[in-house]
């Protein structure tokens, strides 16, 4: 029996892209690709199970319909796959799409409740005139029809199959994407690196402030090892929060909380009115985020700024602050950041100093440089804890260990590993890594800078200066051989009397 793999997927999706190249950017039309892919999801998710019913049933629809709404989706026949494809030819196509989005999510409240909130397919501005429109959609619906693409669970070649296919196709935007793609998508091998960094156990409650896609908050949760867990995130981008709760979806991560929203301006995962606490805290929130919010920070109610407030033009410790105040009294914290944080002054050395005197920091680490799309410049990450046995900090510098993949670096699994074991087994290596007491970073003013307590200074090899006065007049004498070669050559050749 032939199953759908992922690249078949990857393969079928890609080409569905040409309809939309030259049109609009792939930052806009990655949105329309990747819910139709979810709709195809859901369809053939729902053709197989009504299958078995009607099979398990004897056909008695009555049976059937009401087993039906007990499983995690419900889909109305108009809102199905294939009755879009029949009415691919219709002059209001993208009414019929947009009304089965609709409906499908009336039909789900609760789960998919908003999840199309933020997608039209009958917009003249995206797509032009009705007739360029519609063209753009039935050649789109002609792509998915590809029965190659058979997305039935029993004919995906694996569990993760379609997961692990929708998380590829959004890299692949958010590199086409360039600096708009960094708003969405954090490359997975730092995604990987952060959530072992973590590491989230049976139980525990995660949270993504920034949740972009929510590849991030995936992959942390992959760490537990089981379904014993509970994910949280808040994304202030809609479409992106839409991407972020298809993609839990489509990894079979059924309960997951994604609301929308500004996470500084406007915290919405509360309990009591108060911040609800997390085991683990991860992110990798906007470098250096312009006009933050640092006016309404000045009366915030949840107590999130005891530190300082950040300066306006540099959220960087607003995020830092948010997710330290959201974590419980065994949590853990993990950010990506841009290295500014680690010495810039002012405010921002303030609450670095205030944040290193709780003994929350525990490890600084430098990664390289253009790992993340859109910016070529180096990151850290920096992990804080609640009630730390340590005294002291661990330094990092990792940033030599990469490998170069076409525009862009990438880690590669044995530089995750080396940073994982040095940092677990808090470990010192020459040139690598440093344990900093508290003492010796408030003799650097709380200046973080990684060559400050890192030294990967490599010293020049020492000359022989009578080896090297050996080696120049072996060349001379050499030189003068060979001139009188040349010499000779000439004369027999007749070009020099």
């Amino acid at each position: 029996m032939k199953k759908t793999t992922q690249d078949t997927i990857n393969n079928i999706i890609w080409k569905a892209c040409d309809t939309f190249r030259g049109t609009m950017d792939s930052s806009q039309y990655k949105d329309y690709v990747l819910t139709m892919l979810f709709v195809k999801y859901l369809s053939d998710f729902y053709r197989e199970k009504k299958d078995e019913l009607i099979l398990k049933y004897d056909g008695k629809m009555d049976r059937v319909e009401k087993q039906l709404s007990r499983e995690k989706f419900t889909l109305d026949e108009t809102c199905t796959f294939e009755y879009l494809y029949e009415n691919r030819n219709r002059e209001n196509i993208g009414e019929i799409i947009n009304s089965a989005l609709e409906r499908i999510e009336e039909d789900n409240k609760g789960k998919l409740e908003g999840v199309f909130r933020n997608i039209d397919f009958n917009s003249e501005a995206q797509f032009g005139r009705t007739k360029e429109k519609n063209a753009m959609l039935k050649h789109l619906l002609e792509d998915f029809n590809s029965e190659d693409l058979d997305l039935r669970p029993s004919k995906l070649a694996g569990n993760d199959v379609i997961g692990d296919s929708y998380e590829y196709l959004i890299a692949h935007f958010a590199g086409d994407a360039g600096k708009k793609g960094g708003e969405f998508f954090t490359p997975a091998e730092v995604s990987t690196l952060l959530a072992k960094l973590a590491g989230a156990k049976e139980g525990d409650r995660i949270y993504d402030p920034t949740c972009g896609s929510g590849s991030l908050l995936i992959k942390a949760s992959k760490e537990v090892g089981s379904k014993n867990f509970q994910i949280y995130g808040q994304e202030r981008n809609g479409q992106t929060q839409s991407l972020s709760k298809m993609n839990m979806f489509l990894h079979d991560i059924n309960d997951a909380k994604i609301q929308w929203g500004d996470t500084i301006r406007n915290p919405l995962l509360l309990e009591n009115d108060k911040l609800m606490k997390f085991d683990v805290v991860l992110a990798n929130p906007p470098f250096s985020l312009d006009k933050w919010g640092e006016e309404e920070a000045k009366s915030d109610k949840y107590g999130r700024f005891i530190y300082g407030i950040p300066p306006k033009s540099k959220g960087d410790y607003a995020f830092v602050q948010h997710m330290i105040a959201s974590m419980n009294s065994e949590g853990t914290v993990a950010v990506v950041l841009p290295h500014g944080v680690l010495f810039r002054g002012a405010s921002e050395g303030k609450i670095r100093e205030g944040l290193i005197k709780e003994n929350l920091l525990d490890a600084v680490i430098g990664l390289p440089a253009n790992l993340f799309f859109g910016t070529n410049i180096p990151a850290c990450i920096l992990i804080f804890k609640n009630n730390r046995k340590d005294k002291d900090i661990i330094f990092i510098d990792a940033s030599n260990d990469f490998a170069k993949e076409k525009n862009q670096n990438v880690l590669r699994s044995e530089d995750i590993e080396k940073i994982l074991s040095t940092y677990k087994e808090r470990k010192e290596v020459e040139k690598y890594s440093h344990i900093a007491q508290i003492e010796e970073i408030e003799e650097n003013g709380f200046n973080l800078n990684i060559p400050r307590y890192v030294d990967t200074f490599e010293d020049e090899e020492i000359v022989d200066v009578d080896i090297l006065e050996d080696e120049i007049l072996e060349i001379e004498t050499e030189l003068v051989s060979i001139k009188e070669e040349m010499k000779k050559i000439l004369e027999e050749l007749g070009l020099r009397g």
